[in-house]
């Protein structure tokens, strides 16, 4: 078996739920294989949209 056939047989047996983080992880990889490094910001958007997206900050923000 491939290294391309074993990753998409564990991609196949993956649950929903991890698909999309799995999605992202193999954007940065792609990002950083055409570009030689992965930038900070794309990194961390990620992480920061779990605060970005919370109705706390669009009240915060509603009135700017």
């Amino acid at each position: 078996m491939t290294v391309k056939e074993s990753l998409l047989k564990t991609v196949e047996d993956m649950p929903d739920d991890c698909l999309s983080e799995l999605v992202e992880y193999a954007k940065r990889l792609q990002f950083k294989a055409a570009h030689g490094r992965v930038p900070t910001a794309m990194v961390s958007e990620a992480v920061l949209a779990k605060d970005w997206l919370r109705p706390e900050e669009d009240e915060a923000w509603r009135d700017l």
